[in-house]
């Protein structure tokens, strides 16, 4: 009971405080009380679909703090106490079945196994619909199908990764973010327009070029319309649609019906029109002009989209606020939980001891663990082993304990272990001591349940890259990984422990509105401080920022947040290590309005989504501003988004869900976020899982359409790297090409042709090409370092205008990455000059001399 919902008149305005103590007690109890009573499930049995005797439902009081693993333990002891259906129950065990329950007509399944019954979704169903007795029934666990298993290794060809490995998991993240996944999938198709999403239209909204400009008379165009062999030219008004365009080419053609071969059953809605390979979408021609003014008449294709996997919505709710959770005040037959925030001792690790097949062969004898804990990357804590001389196997047992409380681990924290080693004895106090880190390993202390990570674990360690090699480019990226080593025949192994409770420990959601701290609401800047933080908010994004200046940040909390440019200065100053700042930082971001008022300011955004945040509302918010982006601004922006994935702590995150859903409104984006993915998954080995777990997602959902496309463009480019390997070994010493290395090439590439290649494939870096057959005499052989391969292909679009052949460059064991990256500058930049110029014309007459060049003008600030 809060004491300012009482009048004056029943509650005086003091009290003491242990009758304040009491009555909070009461309302615990109370409220505790009514939430941890014996709950009453009917289970309806498999037993008649097995032939066996007995009843059909099985009732059972199930205890709160019970989890769903326990449940069914219990639902299968008493099956074989009563002789339920013996055949069944005393032959399989409880993991043979699945809970379902039904929740507004959908049938939803039950499958955390970990999740106490407590703070599942139907129990809080039920209490809505006040129902006395809740039922589940269990279900034989179903078998996967031939079908579903061959369209899974299908799925896992076009990824380039089996996404059903859980050997290298020390979790059930990976499945639990599979399911997770379905949800935002379901709804993106349902309410995806099946025929817009089959035409995928590309609109881009910018003026008439002048060369364009010239064919415009009286605001109307001349365009012609192919359909098949035949043409017609018509006059059409730049504001028209292209349904309008297509409503005045039916008009025309009333009479040529026959000669162009339109059936009388068909109408314009049977038709699209169709660009240069590419679909027009619903605007005026001002803003879907063509580069050229000729239009293909095309009829209006189904788009071929299964949606196939598990279609139960997930039901995961384990966390709740603080008052749920705490521990505080509660009977122990009443404790199924303890909440992170009631654990006042000091974090702490066993580390047991290192252990690798085969030593490596370093001058170095001594060698030691470094423990930190990060969040992002702000250090929260950091101990260390004493040091012991290296050898295959190193023992330590002994207890680190870091100057951090469990209370104050913010979600998102991973403990990094490091393998150090030097050249002589390490002390804590020995100072310029030259080290070098070998091996490093991540655990996130916090899983994806919310749940604080207990017992004992043995991390498979990547080894640190040598300078020289090539693939140390992203080793800051890789040094965030959760992720362990795959090869654990030759890995370094940690072993360690953390410590054990009786119950799961759980990160509470949030504490309820009377523990609000709100200091600093009303502390107003001071005129000589503004200068001082509108200089901080400017300073690059590179520059670090001195204590100082994070403090004053801090102070002025409640100032910064109203300005959205502080705010990846003000976040970067949060204590991620101390509970209350965390809890005082959600409150100003859920009070403050004016980051979703402010304007779309891109580079803002994606300031928030780099390293340093890993707190989870910090880039959901950065990702809800990115929702307004157009389809273009996506795609120009998709490389670094992609890149971003890597510095979400978990598999699922908001920006995950972005990716996802607009991959699945644009067939574009999805093509090219196909590629991204794929390349990622196939360079490195530390984010492979999570890139996998997208990708499947996408292509459950993409249609079938897309599948084939993508199969083809696989194919293509596993033969051609084949041959680009071969050819490589054959003048991998060699600066200049030999013709009988052209020739060697071009009796590959024939021999590839006949072998059954696609006859017709998109082309990667351009999905609005597709490339048929070889133009075998044109390709070469490379000089450069990676002897990449030039080819030339034909163009198998038929209505195509240009004849021109498909040149690519193939190229294998290279990180195209960085030249992606300056592709991407470029067109930027192009965006950039556009924009600009078209500013130039809206400036007043005068400010420009006439005299000066176009380049003049830009030099300056442009």
């Amino acid at each position: 009971v809060e004491l300012d919902d009482l009048p004056d008149d029943e509650e005086p305005k003091v009290l003491r405080e242990d009758t304040r103590r009491r009555r909070r007690k009461k309302a615990i109890s109370s409220s505790s009380g009514a939430s941890m009573d014996q709950i009453t499930v009917e289970f309806v049995l498999p037993t008649a679909a097995r032939g066996g005797s007995g009843p059909d439902t099985l009732p059972l009081e199930v205890a709160g703090n019970w989890t769903v693993e326990q449940v069914k333990a219990q639902v299968w002891l008493k099956a074989v106490t009563l002789n339920l259906c013996p055949d069944f129950y005393q032959r399989f065990s409880p993991d043979h079945c699945i809970l379902l329950y039904q929740k507004k007509g959908n049938v939803c399944e039950i499958y955390d196994k970990h999740q106490v019954f407590q703070t599942l979704d139907c129990i809080r169903y039920w209490r809505a619909l006040k129902k006395d007795v809740g039922r589940i029934q269990l279900v034989p666990r179903p078998q996967p199908s031939d079908e579903s298993l061959q369209y899974q290794r299908y799925l896992n060809y076009l990824i380039g990764y089996d996404v059903t490995d859980v050997s290298n998991v020390h979790d059930d993240e990976l499945e639990f973010t599979r399911r997770k996944l379905l949800t935002p999938r379901r709804i993106e198709l349902s309410d995806r327009d099946a025929k817009l999403y089959s035409m995928d239209p590309w609109v881009t909204r910018k003026p008439l070029p002048e060369h364009l400009l010239t064919k415009v008379s009286n605001a109307h165009v001349l365009m012609v319309i192919h359909i098949r062999t035949a043409s017609q030219t018509i006059k059409v008004s730049i504001d028209d649609t292209p349904a309008q365009v297509l409503v005045s080419f039916f008009a025309k053609t009333a009479n040529k019906r026959v000669l162009l071969g339109i059936p009388d059953s068909m109408c314009e809605a049977d038709f699209v029109l169709r660009v240069c390979g590419r679909f027009v979408g619903d605007s005026v021609f001002n803003g879907w002009y063509p580069t050229c003014l000729k239009t293909v008449f095309d009829d209006v294709c189904n788009p071929s989209a299964p949606f196939r996997g598990n279609n139960s919505p997930a039901n995961l709710s384990l966390s709740g606020t603080h008052e749920q959770l705490t521990i505080d005040e509660k009977d122990h037959e009443r404790v199924f939980t303890i909440s992170m925030w009631d654990c006042n001792r000091k974090f702490r690790v066993k580390v047991l001891g290192i252990d690798i097949p085969s030593l490596p062969k370093i001058p170095e004898f001594i060698v030691f663990i470094e423990a930190s804990i990060f969040h992002g990357q702000q250090l929260l804590a950091q101990e260390r082993t004493s040091s012991k001389t290296f050898s295959e196997e190193v023992l330590w047992n002994c207890w680190l304990e870091f100057n951090i409380k469990i209370k104050d681990l913010p979600k998102g924290a991973r403990l990094n272990l490091q393998v150090v080693c030097g050249k002589q004895p390490l002390t804590p106090n020995s100072k310029g001591t030259k080290s070098r880190l070998l091996y490093y390993v991540n655990l996130l202390l916090i899983d994806h349940r919310s749940l604080l990570r207990q017992g004992e674990f043995i991390l498979h360690m990547w080894k640190m890259p040598e300078k020289s090699e090539e693939s140390s480019s992203s080793i800051n990226a890789d040094k965030l990984t959760s992720a362990t080593n795959p090869d654990k025949a030759s890995a370094m192994a940690v072993a360690i422990l953390l410590d054990k409770y009786c119950y799961p420990v759980v990160l509470p959601k949030s504490r309820n509105a009377g523990n609000r701290d709100d200091g600093g609401r009303d502390r107003e800047m001071p005129n000589h401080l503004k200068k001082q933080f509108a200089a901080i908010v400017a300073t690059d994004p590179l520059h670090p920022l001195s204590p100082e200046d994070k403090e004053l940040l801090w102070h002025f909390r409640h100032e910064c947040i109203r300005d959205p440019r502080a705010y990846p200065k003000l976040l970067g100053s949060v204590r991620w290590g101390r509970q209350e700042d965390v809890l005082a930082t959600h409150r100003l971001l859920e009070r403050s309005s004016a980051w979703d008022s402010s304007g779309l300011d891109v580079g803002l955004a994606m300031q928030l989504l780099d390293c340093h945040y890993s707190d989870a509302q910090v880039r959901s918010m950065a990702v809800r501003k990115l929702e307004t982006l157009e389809d273009d601004d996506v795609l120009r922006y998709l490389l670094q988004l992609v890149q971003a994935v890597k510095f979400e702590p978990y598999h699922d995150s908001a920006l995950v869900r972005f990716l996802l859903k607009r991959a699945l409104r644009s067939k574009r984006i999805g093509h090219f976020l196909f590629w991204f993915l794929r390349s990622e998954i196939a360079q490195s080995m530390h984010y492979q899982q999570r890139y996998a777990v997208l990708l499947e997602a996408y292509l459950r959902g993409c249609g079938e359409d897309m599948l084939q496309d993508f199969r083809k463009q696989v194919e293509m480019t596993e033969a051609l790297q084949k041959v680009t390997r071969e050819m490589k070994a054959m003048s991998a010493d060699k600066c200049d090409i030999t013709a009988q290395v052209v020739f060697q090439l071009r009796q590959k590439l024939e021999t590839l042709q006949l072998s059954g290649l696609p006859e017709s494939f998109r082309v990667p870096y351009d999905p609005g090409l597709r490339a048929g057959a070889l133009m075998i005499e044109q390709c070469k052989v490379m000089a450069s370092k990676k002897k990449p391969l030039w080819l030339q292909f034909k163009r198998a679009d038929p209505t195509t205008l240009s004849r021109d052949p498909i040149g690519i460059i193939f190229k294998d064991g290279d990180d195209l990455r960085q030249d992606m990256l300056i592709l991407q500058i470029l067109l930027i930049m192009e965006s950039i000059w556009e924009t600009e110029t078209l500013d130039l014309c809206l400036l007043p007459y005068g400010c420009i001399s006439t005299g000066n060049r176009i380049g003049q003008i830009f030099s300056a600030d442009h």
